[in-house]
């Protein structure tokens, strides 16, 4: 592995497997990093993991659209273990494994599914979309209806028990298909006997696999969700749902989570065992002009998209929420499907050959993330910052070996800007701090806190003014992390 490194605007990027011209340069001159003040002493710059190196984490990168080759694995897989993530979605494609009834053809999976788990990364399947090789078989695309012919479904049990056979051993969790609220004919009652039938093949294949429903586009359709559940209470199956999965994309992430509150609350009503995962989100890194898909009717950059993804991934983070990022590469959509074009919400920018070009800002940002929030980071709800601007977010954790602490800041009062002056911000809180600092996610620079700015009293802290820009930042034990 090669490693180098580059200085941006003053601030030094550690590179791990690429370039240094291959690294994201900044869209404005303001780099997106910390305004921070002329005497704060940068001390250095956190390092990155690979996924072998993490013995766990609840962080998933999206692996999706294999199924329609709008993506390429090969292309993008020695990217997959430097940046940390310890799960990858993937789709199953039944219409690209039978293209013709009753022959499945798994090359293209044997192809992932194995390399991704060597690589650390493991991956959990979502089965999916309809084969129009059979009448009443449904659409091989987004927003396509399930399978509903008596031989349709018949095929679909047949596919789902080969593929759940070929692969129970490698795949730990299987999520029952994508966004069916999208199609406007589909109904919570109808979605609920497919995933049903669907959940009880499976688990008699696989007793131990972990179930995931409902894929989610929207957060807001709770009669779509409480007609769902009502369904498997009454065949009385809410025991197949292990983990439950929405994604709905949002200008400012921060103002996803009162209608996700919403929704667990709901979810917990009929199940309080389900665990809840945001299945899919991220930002463009283009403008309007450019990109496909969700959050299309804004311009975007690669430093916003960064910013954003961080806001949605420590915003899931802080409660108790997992994250699947969308995605690693950007999506080449073709004729046929939802949409035509390029989905840049990529982390890696892709050539129209679909290779990859480069990493984004978002890429080294993600890696930040996923490096210093493992299983031996935890949550401290009950430990509540006092913040002296109403619009600022705090998260608490501590590490579960050691003392270190961490705090997470950032301003969500509005989405993401290409330019954006930190708002200066007093903190109170407590937590075990000896050598305190102060971390850029964007660029992973660590700076030593002005002692004038630190005052301990008993076993509280407080940090007054600073910086807090529109994306996550830390305050960090300094022997608590890598640089």
């Amino acid at each position: 592995m090669r490693i180098g490194l580059l200085v941006i605007a003053g601030f030094l990027f550690v590179q791990h497997g690429f370039a240094q011209s291959d690294v994201a340069q900044p869209q404005s001159s303001r780099t997106g990093a910390l305004a921070t003040p002329a005497d704060w002493k940068a001390v250095g710059q956190l390092k990155t993991r690979d996924a072998k190196a993490i013995k766990s984490s609840t962080w998933s990168i999206g692996g999706e659209t294999l199924d329609r080759d709008y993506t390429d694995y090969q292309s993008y897989k020695t990217y997959l273990g430097p940046l940390g993530a310890k799960r990858i979605r993937l789709q199953g494609g039944w219409s690209k494994c039978e293209k013709v009834k009753g022959v499945y053809d798994f090359a293209w999976l044997d192809a992932v599914i194995p390399d991704a788990a060597s690589r650390g990364v493991a991956p959990w399947v979502e089965l999916s979309y309809g084969n129009p090789i059979y009448e009443g078989g449904g659409e091989a695309k987004l927003a396509g209806h399930i399978p509903t012919s008596p031989e349709a479904l018949t095929a679909w049990d047949n596919w789902v028990r080969a593929i759940v056979s070929r692969y129970k051993n490698q795949v730990p969790e299987w999520e029952i298909w994508n966004e069916p609220d999208l199609n406007p004919t589909h109904t919570g009652t109808e979605i609920g006997q497919f995933y049903v039938r669907t959940a009880r093949l499976v688990k008699s294949i696989q007793p131990h696999a972990r179930l995931i429903a409902l894929g989610m586009a929207s957060v807001t359709k709770l009669d779509f969700v409480k007609d769902f559940y009502d369904e498997l209470k009454r065949e009385n199956a809410l025991d197949l749902v292990d983990i439950m999965t929405y994604h709905g994309y949002a200008h400012n992430p921060d103002s996803s989570y009162p209608n996700i509150e919403k929704m667990r609350q709901l979810v917990w009503s009929y199940s309080p065992r389900v665990v809840f995962m945001q299945g899919e989100n991220g930002a463009p890194s283009t403008p309007k002009a450019v990109t496909i898909g969700a959050l299309r009717d804004q311009d975007w950059s690669e430093l916003t998209q960064a910013k954003w993804d961080l806001r949605r991934m420590l915003g899931d983070h802080g409660r108790g929420i997992s994250t699947n990022l969308f995605t690693i590469s950007d999506i080449h959509y073709t004729a046929g499907d939802h949409m035509v074009g390029v989905n840049t919400k990529g982390l890696l920018q892709t050539n129209p050959d679909k290779t990859i070009k480069r990493p984004k800002l978002a890429y080294k940002a993600a890696q930040h993330v996923f490096t210093l929030f493992d299983d031996q980071v935890e949550r401290l709800p009950s430990t509540k910052p006092a913040v002296s601007q109403e619009t600022v977010t705090a998260f608490v954790y501590r590490q579960t070996k050691g003392n270190g602490s961490l705090v997470t800041l950032w301003n969500g009062e509005a989405r993401p800007a290409e330019e954006y002056m930190p708002k200066p911000t007093t903190v109170t809180v407590k937590v075990q701090f000896t050598q305190p600092v102060f971390v850029d996610l964007v660029t992973g620079k660590i700076y030593e806190i002005p002692k004038k700015q630190c005052q301990k009293s008993g076993d509280e802290w407080t940090f007054r003014e600073l910086p807090v820009p529109d994306y996550p930042v830390l305050i960090a034990e300094k022997s608590s992390i890598s640089f």
